[in-house]
């Protein structure tokens, strides 16, 4: 428990009393350099080093980019399927990645078959065909009934008839 006081309130106690101590001055963790005596290597092993991490750390910014536009895609494809309103920051993601984006194998083939048969309902052939699996009794009824319904209800409103 004293650590953790120590550790919070340690150097705000010492900036309010004046730091009184020795000489040494602290070093912040984070603030400290990487030297390559430090790491026990030559000066251009150590380079090649920090040019390495460099390297690595881009590469995988660049892949992390790539990543979120490819979710960010994705999230808009199915915006689109779904008929949602689009996102503005999605859009942005998608045309800040370009062209590298790659759509889920999976989610093209859902969309491609959705588009596919919306396509054919629409059609008049797909109205046709809906019309066939209908059962033509339970249709004829339902007409009939509504026809009475509208008679009945048109016989109590005009006196005429």
């Amino acid at each position: 428990m004293s650590f953790m006081m120590k550790a919070m309130l340690g150097s705000k106690l010492k900036d309010m009393t004046g730091g009184g101590g020795g000489g040494e001055v602290e070093v912040p963790a984070g603030d400290v350099k990487e030297t390559p005596e430090s790491k026990g290597m030559s000066r251009e092993e150590f380079e090649d080093y920090q040019r390495q991490l460099i390297e690595e750390k881009m590469e995988r910014d660049k892949e992390f980019a790539t990543k979120k536009a490819e979710r960010a895609n994705l999230r808009s494809c199915l915006r689109d399927k779904y008929r949602l309103p689009e996102s503005g920051q999605d859009e942005a993601m998608v045309k800040m990645a370009g062209d590298d984006l790659d759509l889920p194998e999976d989610l093209a083939k859902m969309v491609d078959e959705d588009e596919e048969e919306e396509a054919v309902n629409d059609s008049l052939l797909g109205q046709l065909h809906q019309l066939q699996n209908m059962d033509m009794d339970q249709l004829k009824t339902k007409a009939q009934t509504t026809m009475t319904e509208i008679q009945q209800v048109a016989e109590e409103k005009c006196v005429v008839m």
